[in-house]
């Protein structure tokens, strides 16, 4: 090779070096799982009087049996509302079955409204309590889970926890890209910058489960002021970092979801419902990451048989070095680090699916509902 040529090559290794390497040096250690709360410690039968947990549900009757048993069984004197979000498969039904459990009919729709968002505030009308738990049909607390939760946000004197939960992982496309949902999330919001209150533009929420303060809520207008977001949990920790209250977000094997996915298609959909809403709808950002992505994972690959292929077959070491906390962490083999060019490729495409899908109107879809693009 010419050395123009050598010197081409390295321009075109350094991307993935720099992105490789850099965030393996990050101070703030983005691929790090040591932000979690587990069940260890844990005081049985704890009292929950202070909370009321709000799920809302559309269509999820082959869920709640398992997500409200584990609920209901979290404490004593918890609360437990759940709105019944216009289903047609007898949620209601489901949730009366359980003691204890207040179940609300859903009223329509209205515009400017997301699906989830007006389902909660509809139950936020029925709070009396000063802590909210906002709670997903499909997530499946670990018993005592709740009471830690609670424990950590008193001794912070935080005003929102959140945990991210454990997602089930029962095939191919599941183990192979379902970690790495969790890892590219904490790529985008740093969970020890978004636990830093110093770092008030950086805030980080995993909406399936959520313990807020109910002054803090009412404070930012509720979910009022956040009626239209598709990213509604990042957008709520935001508005509540920012009006000077502190936010926490950590990982969780306690908190299960049990929401099946299995194939390409479903992982599909569950991405591209948000994933052009976080470039902001903005060409420029998505060629921009598309670009990145290339120089990142696909130019090293076709530089391992250069002269400069030692440098690019250690910036894929090192990209791979970063994602195996998170795969351990989940128990799985760090060799599904060699695939992360691949899952890299499937996320980027199912962003452009996502940005296709809203440049003919659509802006989400999920639940039956279709959320229309801005003219």
């Amino acid at each position: 090779m010419s050395l123009s040529g050598a010197a081409l090559s390295l321009c075109a290794t350094l991307p993935a070096a720099l992105a490789g390497f850099g965030l393996l040096l990050a101070p703030w250690r983005p691929w790090s799982t040591r932000e979690r709360l587990e069940t260890a410690g844990a005081v049985p039968h704890a009292d929950l009087s202070e909370i009321t947990a709000l799920i809302p549900a559309r269509n999820e009757a082959a869920l709640l049996p398992r997500s409200l048993a584990a609920l209901t069984a979290q404490g004593r004197g918890l609360r437990v509302v759940v709105i019944d979000d216009q289903s047609e498969d007898g949620t209601a039904q489901i949730a009366r079955r359980f003691p204890g459990v207040e179940v609300i009919a859903g009223t329509p729709l209205p515009a400017g409204w997301s699906g989830k968002l007006w389902a909660l505030e509809q139950g936020l009308r029925t709070v009396r309590t000063p802590r909210v738990l906002l709670l997903d049909a499909d997530i499946e607390l670990a018993p005592g889970l709740l009471a830690r939760l609670l424990e950590r946000q008193r001794r912070h004197h935080l005003q929102l926890v959140s945990l991210m939960a454990d997602l089930r992982r029962t095939s191919f496309w599941d183990k192979l890209l379902l970690p790495a949902f969790v890892y590219y999330f904490k790529l985008l919001y740093p969970f020890a910058l978004s636990n830093a209150p110093r770092f008030k533009s950086i805030a980080a929420a995993a909406g399936g489960c959520v313990l807020v303060e109910t002054e803090a809520l009412r404070a930012i207008g509720a979910f009022a002021s956040l009626r239209d977001a598709l990213i509604d949990d990042c957008t709520l920790a935001r508005r509540i970092k920012r009006a000077g209250m502190r936010t926490w977000i950590g990982l969780s094997r306690g908190a299960v979801s049990l929401r099946p996915y299995g194939t390409l298609r479903a992982i599909h959909d569950m991405v591209a419902r948000s994933a052009f809403t976080q470039l902001g709808y903005s060409t420029p950002l998505l060629l921009l990451v598309t670009a990145i992505f290339a120089g990142v994972y696909w130019a090293p690959l076709g530089l391992l048989a250069t002269s400069t292929g030692w440098l690019a077959a250690l910036s894929l070491a090192a990209l791979a070095l970063g994602y195996v906390p998170t795969l351990r962490y989940y128990g799985l083999a760090p060799g599904w680090a060699l695939l992360l060019p691949l899952t890299a490729t499937l996320y980027l495409a199912m962003t452009w699916s996502s940005a296709l899908r809203y440049f003919r109107g659509v802006r989400s879809q999920w639940k039956g509902r279709r959320y229309e693009a801005a003219a």
